[in-house]
């Protein structure tokens, strides 16, 4: 019988999730219905009750957490993707990269999201201890509850820079807008983003095996993301 999935994404996946909900739901009698916001937002929701069927986090963290707390099993639990931080202004032709950030005359506000509840923002402080710039930014910092938010900022004029998610300067409707750097991992820990299954439908076991299909993979490679160890 047909499913409605309630699905809780991490707002940076959101734009690469639409994509692979059209596709699954091309090939399956069931519906996925999203439901976006902050990892931290969408565990805390979780642990107080809400219906969820899948939650795709933005860190290993929260779904670990879960697991620890029996909301979810072990078998159910795996990496979906591997997330890319970027430093993205809307300006063009900026030629953004570590000098430009280090040079802080060269802005006034910079976005990120809140580190306590968006891994996207725990790496942003981490890219300004590994810079030494932490104490130089902290006048200029403005904070979104998560990386959607903290993009807006951004695209809104609020703020002149943002260190968002790479994939949100690569969705479809910014591509070669603005000015972008790929921020170099080795400047921040690894953005690798877990799944886990919370429900025992058959329609979210579904959805499991089709994240690691080659139809998603494409859409992770082409929307920012890097692919989890062990999926070619």
């Amino acid at each position: 019988m047909a499913e409605t999935l309630n699905v809780a994404v991490a707002s940076n996946f959101v734009a690469a999730m639409q994509r692979i909900k059209e596709a699954f739901e091309g090939n399956s009698e069931h519906e996925v219905r999203l439901i976006r916001g902050s990892s931290g937002k969408h565990y805390a929701q979780i642990s107080n009750g809400a219906p969820f069927d899948i939650f795709l986090s933005a860190d290993q963290l929260r779904p670990r957490r879960l697991v620890e707390e029996g909301l979810a099993r072990e078998s159910d639990l795996s990496t979906y993707a591997h997330g890319q931080l970027a430093l993205w202004s809307r300006a063009n032709d900026l030629q953004l990269d570590r000098e430009y950030l280090l040079n802080t005359n060269n802005y006034d506000m910079i976005a990120i999201a809140n580190p306590r509840l968006a891994p996207y923002g725990q790496a942003a402080t981490e890219v300004f201890s590994s810079l030494g710039l932490k104490p130089l930014v902290s006048e200029k910092l403005v904070m979104g509850e998560n990386i959607a938010q903290a993009f807006q900022f951004v695209f809104s004029g609020n703020a002149d820079l943002g260190l968002v998610a790479y994939s949100q300067a690569m969705s479809p409707n910014l591509r070669g807008k603005g000015s972008v750097w790929l921020v170099p991992s080795e400047l921040h820990e690894p953005i690798k983003q877990d799944m886990v299954i919370l429900s025992d439908s058959t329609a979210a076991k579904e959805f499991a095996a089709f994240m690691k299909s080659d139809t998603v993979r494409d859409i992770l490679l082409t929307s920012g993301y890097l692919l989890p160890t062990g999926i070619p």
